[in-house]
């Protein structure tokens, strides 16, 4: 999206004094830093977030297949 068409959208026209015309500049420095240490060697756990049965996973997967 180019940057013009942003106040052509119709949630920015609806609330025009939540989105500013011009920023008032860059967020301030912060106290805390937040990171986390990874191990030399370990790899990233990858799981699902929500369980899902089989019937609904089968659902989904084929009304995302529609999108």
């Amino acid at each position: 999206m180019v940057r013009e068409d942003f106040g052509q959208l119709p949630i920015v026209i609806e609330f025009p004094d939540v989105f500013l015309e011009e920023l008032p500049g860059i967020p301030p420095n912060r106290d805390v830093e937040h990171s986390i240490d990874v191990a030399l060697g370990t790899a990233l756990i990858s799981s699902t977030s929500y369980r899902m049965a089989p019937i609904e996973l089968k659902e989904l997967k084929a009304k995302l297949q529609e999108l």
